[in-house]
């Protein structure tokens, strides 16, 4: 998780905090709290990543869903190392299986590599079946794909 803020710190600005680390809140709810989903990401056995997911939506404007359903990805990564082979785009659409039904994949709009690989990668999975809306609320600033898989 140090490693991801620290790679994030250039996109969002974050710095250290007192005792030299960037920390991440909401971390320990993947582990206490219903509805949260942690899964280590490997690349030649080794680990290279990891995703966070969660149910819900930046849309609760939307009478379709109730802020409890679909689900969103909240941080994803594939350190440096293991990128550009495919693992990223193998573990969304095997996250995507999993977890059948609405979507929302949203990510900073100075995030570019971000933003090109979940474009890609949605738009591959989905075969142009999606939206993509820039989302302004107290929820989400940015661009957001969305798309049903059910």
């Amino acid at each position: 998780m140090e490693l991801y803020l620290y790679d994030f710190s250039e996109l969002d600005g974050e710095d250290v905090k007192d005792g030299g680390r960037y920390g991440y809140a909401p971390l320990d709810y993947y582990w206490e709290e219903s509805g949260r989903f942690a899964f280590l990401v490997r690349g030649d056995g080794r680990l290279a990543g990891f995703a966070l997911l969660r149910r819900g939506t930046c849309f609760p404007e939307r009478d379709v869903l109730s802020d409890d359903s679909g689900m969103m990805i909240t941080e994803f990564i594939v350190m440096r190392k293991y990128r550009h082979q495919g693992i990223g785009k193998q573990v969304a659409r095997e996250l995507f299986e999993h977890y059948p039904g609405r979507w929302e994949v949203a990510e900073l709009p100075q995030n570019a590599a971000g933003l090109a690989f979940w474009r890609k990668t949605i738009g591959e999975y989905t075969r142009g079946d999606y939206e993509e809306v820039l989302l302004d609320n107290e929820r989400w600033h940015g661009p957001v794909q969305v798309f049903d898989n059910n």
